[in-house]
């Protein structure tokens, strides 16, 4: 019954019913963890016994007909949790034996409060839901054209001008349909900090986009002068898609890109920071006087180069101050990022090779298996991104590692991650539908090495009561049109 599915666990026959929790050091943290889903109180002679013994995130859970015991790590300690949390059953556990450890370090979801904004207790709640199948990353999607969202004390514009839109599109890019209501929201300093600090208790890393060089409407909206026509006022974008509106790049633009950054890093002190770089049309770069400049001042071959000249130098400040950069892959970068970036692959998997072959580490986020704002069947279902359906199988086959790739590639592979963009996603509700019981499956793609479909089917209907508590408002199992 336990998702994602464990490396290794045999049951006993029998039950056992604790009474109380042992923990010291390390382990109380952990033990608190456990009480805030178990009734159980904390006691130096307690049947639940927490150890922390081992590295990375491997543990072991053994129950039996005298007691249980959790050992791993802390963070393994939380899995042994999670994974305990599941078992039981009206106060009783099933006697089983489990070791476990998971394929690969990444796991994540990700959010975007962009598009549209969700509140802080939302994310809190999300950081809960996928710590409950051991995803150990949220990837907070904080800029876009249509809002930025994250607090910046040089330039509170960002968020008093380019936190709030006159109204948002209906229906699909290119409309010409709109609700005639304005949208917006920002989060404060505190929020964030609380949130980085209520995930790090649940094993979860809060990772923060900040998009750049296009994306960017929304900033040029708060401050003109950045963009590669300062003279230019443009309103935060009413539309989805993409807009061509891009950061400029005259040295003005990289001080306030540096500025951004030092106050996310003060805010998140996740290793890696998201960037932003994809899709992002040339045809501003192609006109600007500005930008002929800098490319003949740079001797770059052309105005496309200027996209991964950017997103280059943008990593290396990143990198000099002790963190790791990510960005979407977009195709091909001629000047390159350092080597520490890491990649995230948003096309086909098969686009990770060259990234790989460049010496990035990547994570596979390959839309048609990953992005979860597509409907979940070709009917029947809400409004979401036209062209495509993501089913709960879909996600469960999604595989982050390409098959026939050798073994120096494969090692380059940090994890995958699913994607909530939010274009048609106005409400907590509406977004918890979209993810759950999909996270399920990207958990155990992201986790187990043997995987069935078969076998989650029947793992995840056994677990309905409990993703019932988890996320109350998710979309039903065997649903059909």
């Amino acid at each position: 019954m336990i998702i994602p599915k464990p490396v290794h666990l045999v049951r006993s026959p029998g039950t056992f019913r604790p009474t109380a929790i042992a923990a010291s050091g390390e382990a109380v943290p952990v033990a608190r963890l456990l009480q805030s889903y178990v009734d159980l109180p904390l006691r130096p002679d307690g049947d639940v016994v927490l150890e922390v013994d081992g590295e990375g995130e491997a543990y072991s859970l053994s129950v039996t007909a005298s007691g249980i015991r959790l050992r791993g790590s802390v963070a393994g300690l939380r899995h042994a949790v999670q994974s305990l949390r599941q078992l039981t059953s009206g106060g009783e556990v099933p006697l089983v034996e489990v070791r476990d450890e998971p394929r690969f370090a990444w796991r994540g979801a990700m959010i975007d409060v962009a598009r549209h904004f969700q509140p802080v207790s939302y994310l809190r709640r999300l950081v809960d839901q996928i710590a409950s199948y051991k995803l150990n990353v949220l990837h907070l999607h904080l800029t876009d054209d249509q809002g930025w969202r994250m607090p910046v004390d040089r330039h509170p514009a960002l968020t008093e001008v380019g936190g709030h839109r006159a109204e948002s599109m209906i229906g699909p890019a290119g409309g010409t349909t709109y609700d005639g209501t304005p949208h917006g929201g920002a989060y404060t300093k505190e929020e964030l900090r609380s949130l980085v600090f209520h995930a790090a208790a649940r094993g979860v890393t809060v990772v923060p986009e900040i998009e750049m060089p296009g994306h960017a409407r929304a900033a040029l909206a708060a401050y003109p002068e950045l963009g590669n026509f300062p003279a230019r006022s443009l309103p935060v974008w009413t539309g989805w898609g993409v807009s061509d509106a891009l950061f400029g790049v005259q040295e003005q633009t990289f001080a306030f890109l540096r500025e951004v950054l030092d106050e996310v890093l003060e805010v998140f002190p996740s290793p890696h920071v998201h960037i932003g770089g994809d899709e992002c049309p040339a045809a501003e770069w192609e006109t600007s006087p500005l930008a002929a400049a800098r490319i003949a001042a740079e001797g770059l071959p052309g105005p496309a180069s200027v996209h991964g000249w950017f997103l280059g130098r943008v990593s290396s400040y990143l990198v000099s101050r002790g963190r790791h950069p990510i960005c979407w892959d977009d195709g091909e970068n001629p000047h390159g990022l350092p080597r520490e970036a890491a990649v995230m692959i948003w096309r086909d998997p098969e686009h990770g090779l060259e990234a790989v072959r460049r010496g990035h580490q990547l994570v596979m986020a390959p839309f048609r298996s990953t992005y979860l704002d597509y409907p979940q069947s070709a009917s029947g279902e809400p409004p979401g991104q036209p062209a495509a359906v993501v089913s709960l199988e879909d996600v469960y086959r999604n595989d982050p590692l390409p098959s026939g790739w050798d073994a120096e590639c494969a090692a380059r592979v940090l994890g995958t991650q699913a994607q909530l963009w939010t274009e048609f996603v106005r409400t907590p509700e509406h977004a918890e539908y979209l993810a759950f019981p999909r996270l399920c499956a990207l958990a155990e793609s992201a986790w187990s090495v043997r995987r069935s479909w078969p076998d989650f089917q029947q793992r995840l209907a056994a677990h309905a009561p409990m993703l019932a508590e988890v996320a109350p408002h998710h979309r039903p199992l065997g649903l059909r049109p």
